[in-house]
C-alpha cells in the first residue's frame, strides 16, 4: 500500500530540499541592509548614503589621485573600471553595508566606509573599509562619520558592540579608533590578507555599555571641530 503524505515525509530517511524562494528568504534575512537597512545619515556637513555602481568614476578617481593609501589598503580601486568591480564585491558581500562619503558643501564624493561583518543574531558588527581624500584627513569628516555609524548602530539598530580592524602597524589608523573611545583587544595572526602576504590585524572594540560617554566625548569633538573656539 502506498503511505500519503504528510505520514511519507515522516517515513523518509532524508530530509528534502528546502525550496528556492525559502533559501533566498533565509539568504536575505542574514543579510546586512536586512538589520540595517540602507540609512542615508547626515551630520555636520558629511552625508553617508549608500554607495552605488553611479559612484565608481569618482571612488576611482580618489585612490588614483591619493597613491599613497595603497600602503595600508592594498588593492584599492584607481581607476572607474577598478572601481565598479570594488563596489560589486562591496555589495556581494551580504554581511556588508558600503556608503559614499559626501561633501555636503560641494556634493563631492570624498571617501567611502562600510559596515561590515554584520551579524544581527549576536547584535554586534564592524566599522571598515574608510578610506578619505587628503583634503579630509584631519578635518570633521571622520569624526562625524564615526559619530553618525556608532549612533545609528547602538541607537537605531540596538547593536551591543562594535568592532575595528586595523594593520597592527598602522600607528595613525590605531590612534585615531582609540580616540573615538575604543579599547584595545589584541592582536590577530594573519587575520587578513594583505598584498601578498598576511596581515596581523590591531583589533578594537566599543559596547553598548560605553557609548553614553564615548557619544558625549565624541559629540564635543564634532562641534569643536565645526565651530572651532
Amino acid at each position: 500500500m502506498q503511505v500519503r503524505e504528510p505520514l511519507a515525509s515522516f517515513q523518509r530517511t532524508a530530509l528534502p530540499p528546502r525550496p528556492p524562494l525559502t533559501r533566498l528568504a533565509d539568504a536575505d534575512s542574514a543579510a546586512a541592509w536586512h538589520w540595517l537597512g540602507t540609512p542615508i545619515l547626515t551630520r555636520a556637513g558629511v552625508t553617508l548614503r549608500p554607495l552605488t555602481i553611479t559612484d565608481a568614476p569618482a571612488l576611482g578617481a580618489l585612490a588614483a589621485a591619493e597613491p599613497e593609501l595603497s600602503r595600508w589598503f592594498p588593492g584599492l580601486p584607481a581607476g572607474t573600471e577598478e572601481a565598479l568591480a570594488w563596489i560589486r564585491a562591496a555589495h556581494d558581500d551580504r554581511r556588508r553595508l558600503p556608503f559614499a562619503v559626501i561633501d555636503d558643501a560641494t556634493g563631492d564624493l570624498i571617501g567611502t566606509t562600510s559596515y561590515y561583518d554584520a551579524a544581527q543574531d549576536q547584535l554586534t558588527v564592524a566599522i571598515g573599509y574608510t578610506y578619505y581624500a587628503a583634503r579630509a584627513q584631519g578635518s570633521v569628516v571622520n569624526p562625524a562619520a564615526k559619530l553618525m555609524l556608532l549612533d545609528y548602530a547602538f541607537t537605531e539598530a540596538g547593536a551591543v558592540r562594535v568592532v575595528w580592524h586595523t594593520h597592527e602597524e598602522n600607528a595613525h589608523s590605531r590612534a585615531a579608533i582609540t580616540k573615538l573611545g575604543a579599547t584595545f583587544e589584541g592582536l590577530l595572526r594573519k587575520h587578513r590578507r594583505f598584498g601578498d602576504g598576511w596581515r596581523t590585524t590591531a583589533q578594537f572594540s566599543m559596547t553598548v555599555d560605553d557609548w553614553a560617554q564615548a557619544r558625549t566625548d565624541l559629540t564635543d569633538r564634532v562641534d569643536q571641530l565645526v565651530t572651532p573656539a
